[in-house]
């Protein structure tokens, strides 16, 4: 039996086409580094709705509890559109996160020197930038009740939804971010709302306490998420880990990933809670959509696939010499010059998805 299992989902779109270059650095990494990583794979979003009538089957959902990670590709296209709500292919990535418990979104904002001018910002502005958003995943207005649309009795309709947060998940989201802070720069700045929000009160002061009882060895700041918006296209490289709830987060991950001028290079993380063993259930996945455009046209990049797989390296298979090793290999792309067209510039060489993925291999192996 293998040291390490993982499943991966391709899902639909690029998906397939992205995660097989993954497959092949996994090959890489068990030939060369002695990874022991075994890996199945199995269907989810509207590839599985087109084989099990839903967006993921019963025994894939079992199978996600039983590895010690699952790397998904992408899910959704226009070919699913009309489907009712309950079954479209985005609702198997949801039930994915809300069986696995995953209640921590890890969305890092990396830009490699060789794209900075792709940002929209000033180069100097984002040239080095290295930030975490650490989203809670599980609560708050996504979630929580009441919820829904009535009909007033003036003929008025009311959309009514509710930000709920509790001590425990406020806490244990923080100690998340703590934790990764420990391991980069130091610093963790808190984010809510408040100045006009309950549950931003309540969110302030319980990440408070955790610094305060657990991680007084960690620097913690407070700011509102309006001006953390703010300051992120003022001046974005004065943050390092970023906690905020499931709304703020959203908007704030998404705006973050936009300062590196690409989608496509932009990995994620899910992760749960630790087990007995130490262990969390985790997925992983590339931010970027399923790209029905480009599907099948072999010009996708896999480097945001690529990157997931190195967080899974770091954060679920205990890899994180690998994981260098492999983000090393993929800026050493770029460095030299190697693009898919969602990245290409003038005076760069123009690749489509399988050769990336073998750009990649050529430069671990010049690396090892």
């Amino acid at each position: 039996m293998a040291k390490h299992e993982v499943l991966i989902l391709p899902g639909d779109g690029i998906g397939p086409e992205v995660m097989a270059e993954v497959q092949k650095i996994i090959d890489w990494f068990n030939e060369h580094r002695n990874a022991d990583i075994s890996t199945q794979t199995d269907l989810v979003g509207g590839a599985a709705y087109d084989v099990h009538g839903k967006p993921l089957a019963d025994a894939t959902m079992a199978r996600a509890h039983d590895v010690d990670a699952v790397l998904l590709g992408a899910v959704g296209g226009p070919k699913w559109d009309n489907l009712d709500f309950s079954v479209k292919p985005e609702r198997g990535l949801l039930r994915l996160r809300k069986e696995m418990d995953l209640f921590a979104n890890l969305r890092p904002a990396i830009v490699f020197p060789a794209l900075a001018s792709a940002s929209s910002l000033k180069t100097e502005l984002v040239e080095g930038l290295d930030l975490m958003i650490v989203r809670e995943l599980t609560g708050g207005v996504y979630f929580g009740e009441p919820r829904g649309i009535s009909e007033l009795a003036n003929g008025e309709r009311k959309g009514v939804n509710t930000e709920v947060y509790t001590t425990s998940e406020i806490r244990r989201v923080a100690r998340v971010a703590f934790e990764l802070a420990k391991k980069r720069g130091g610093r963790v700045l808190s984010s809510e709302k408040a100045n006009v929000m309950e549950s931003g009160v309540l969110w302030r002061e319980e990440v408070q306490w955790v610094h305060d009882h657990e991680y007084q060895d960690v620097a913690l700041e407070h700011m509102y998420a309006d001006a953390v918006a703010m300051q992120l296209v003022r001046a974005p490289k004065q943050f390092d880990v970023i906690v905020c709830g499931n709304l703020f987060g959203d908007i704030l991950s998404d705006e973050a990933s936009m300062l590196t001028g690409s989608l496509g290079m932009l990995p994620s993380a899910s992760l749960g809670a630790k087990d007995a063993h130490g262990r969390s259930k985790a997925l992983y996945e590339p931010v970027h959509g399923s790209a029905p455009d480009i599907a099948g046209s072999g010009m996708a990049n896999p480097l945001a696939c690529i990157m997931s797989f190195a967080m899974c390296q770091r954060y679920s298979l205990d890899a994180g010499l690998d994981a260098d090793l492999l983000e090393a290999a993929v800026s050493k792309c770029l460095d030299d010059g190697i693009r898919t067209p969602d990245i290409h510039q003038d005076g760069t060489q123009l690749v489509g998805t399988v050769a990336m993925g073998d750009a990649v291999i050529e430069r671990l192996n010049q690396l090892i």
